[in-house]
């Protein structure tokens, strides 16, 4: 049966979400769409989903040899997977080893610069509000997520980013920063959602290159080929 032929469920700006074949699964399909400024700067870059879904199974593999619990099932094609049903933890966490981006932006402090620790943010996700960054306080006071599930999400998430850290080291890339979500299901968090270019930056070690989405937020041009260049470098690592 064709993903289409399931029923949309929901369809985002990189993705499609249908209903799996089993009440229990879905099947999310990575589009070709790369979008920028919550949408405001939108292109159709032909093989990104192929490579983003490349890329983020490629992880979710590696994790998950490491012990994280993640809702990925199997591929189903180039573009498409079957994961786990999970119910998403309406919380974003985002992981800085180095300084960029908005955390730049907002502290004054030189793109590129050493921290003297990594940084977990929350995030409400909300596109409606610009997925503003949030407490833990504030998010236990809307009800969003429990303290136990904070604690657990920023465990987990130190694990994932000591396992991603060694991953893309061995790839001769530096992990300046992603973002990570999560799923309940069975009673715990499953890891969910994507970790590719689009939600990672990914610098060249000895470059400082760009190999991620902001080649496409800063026009730099030849974006397709940077997340070509990761999906590479890590298939060397993982001898696929």
């Amino acid at each position: 049966m064709g993903i289409l032929a399931m029923g949309i469920l929901y369809e985002g700006k990189s993705k499609i979400v249908c209903q799996g074949p089993d009440d229990g699964s879905l099947i999310i399909r990575y589009k070709d769409t790369a979008t920028a400024f919550n949408g405001e700067k939108k292109a159709e870059l032909l093989g990104k989903g192929e490579l983003n879904a490349a890329i983020s199974n490629l992880i979710y593999g590696y994790l998950g040899e490491n012990g994280i619990d993640t809702h990925l099932i199997e591929t189903v094609d180039e573009t498409a997977v079957r994961v786990k049903k999970a119910e998403i933890v309406m919380v974003e966490v985002i992981v800085r080893n180095i300084a960029a981006g908005s955390f730049s932006k907002k502290y004054g402090v030189p793109e590129g610069a050493a921290i003297n620790n990594t940084v977990y943010e929350f995030s409400l996700k909300s596109d409606e509000l610009g997925d503003p960054m949030i407490n833990n306080s504030q998010i236990s006071a809307l009800g969003v997520a429990t303290a136990d599930e904070l604690e657990e999400m920023l465990r987990l998430s130190a694990i994932i980013n000591s396992l991603l850290c060694a991953l893309f080291e061995k790839a001769g890339i530096k992990l300046v920063d992603f973002k990570l979500e999560f799923g309940r299901y069975g009673g715990g968090l499953l890891l969910c959602d994507e970790i590719s270019p689009d939600s990672c930056r990914l610098w060249d070690m000895s470059t400082d290159k760009k190999l991620d989405k902001d080649r496409f937020r800063r026009d730099l041009g030849e974006v397709l080929e940077g997340y070509r260049e990761v999906l590479g470098r890590l298939r060397d690592v993982r001898q696929i």
